[in-house]
């Protein structure tokens, strides 16, 4: 069964398309590749105020005659929804108005899914088209302490938020990756605790190993501020522990599914209107 396009509630004015050129590559790590955009079209990116912020990024679909220039929000309103390209939603790694240039940091596994293959294929001077950007957090700067919890999809937006913290933030941040060799390097506060956990070989979304690290720490004294984003099991296992365990206030916590095993993402998008997709 194909699956269609995901719809949005999003329109050209709320979200406006920006086109970027490629301008190098990076491979952070074996499954995170870093691609770094910029060019005329930077003139038209709008930037905000929150850590997490996100663009939905745009994949023609093969073998489909789409008018030039490419135009999302034309091409919704023009052509049949099987038609319509694919977005994947990524977190914006760090912005450089002063170069007039963005990071996109992408989870590659060979050629399993979409955004991936591509990241690992760009080359400087490939387009880059998104809309956006979107975002909604921001660390509290009245909280006590912090904590962050993720996998490596939430990678991206856990190290942009950490590295935002004052230097005096304390904290503790788990974060779910493959191996060792995954580790990448994040500016942290001291008084933030970064520990890595490793599936080692397991797939990704499959294990407790991430809401475990977090039931079994030791909370620091003080009001908290949560920021778990991930995979949408973990963070429904996370949900039971944030506010049935620790009793925490819905505005003490950010908590959202940004992928579900098994599916791919206009699946998933289209199954958060369901009881399966509902976290909070």
């Amino acid at each position: 069964m194909s699956i269609l396009p995901a719809t949005s509630s999003a329109n050209r004015t709320s979200r406006p398309q920006v086109h970027l050129d490629v301008l190098r590559t990076e491979q952070l790590s074996p499954h995170m590749v870093r691609v770094v955009a910029g060019g005329p079209g930077f003139a038209a990116y709008s930037n905000n105020a929150f850590v997490d912020r996100y663009v939905k990024i745009v994949f023609p679909q093969p073998g489909v005659d789409y008018p030039e220039p490419l135009d999302l929000w034309a091409i919704r309103e023009t052509m049949p929804r099987e038609l319509w390209p694919y977005t994947r939603t990524y977190t914006v790694r760090w912005v450089d108005e002063a170069a007039q240039e963005l990071a996109i940091d992408f989870v590659v596994h060979g050629d399993e899914g979409l955004a991936g293959p591509w990241a690992l294929r760009a080359r400087p001077g490939d387009s880059l088209v998104f809309t956006g950007p979107g975002g909604a957090y921001n660390p509290d700067p009245d909280a006590g302490w912090h904590l962050f919890a993720g996998d490596d999809a939430a990678l991206p937006a856990i190290a942009a938020s950490i590295e935002s913290l004052p230097a005096d933030a304390r904290g503790l941040a788990f974060l779910e990756v493959d191996s060792a060799r995954d580790v990448l390097e994040i500016q942290a506060p001291a008084g933030v605790e970064v520990s890595w956990l490793f599936r080692d070989g397991a797939p990704a979304g499959s294990g407790t190993l991430l809401v475990d690290a977090v039931r079994d720490a030791a909370w620091p004294p003080g009001r908290v501020h949560v920021f778990a984003h991930g995979e949408r099991g973990y963070m429904k296992g996370l949900r039971d522990i944030f506010f049935r365990e620790h009793g925490l206030e819905r505005s003490q916590v950010s908590l959202s599914g940004y992928w579900a095993q098994g599916r791919v993402e206009d699946q998933f998008q289209a199954e958060k209107k369901l009881p399966i997709g509902q976290i909070l």
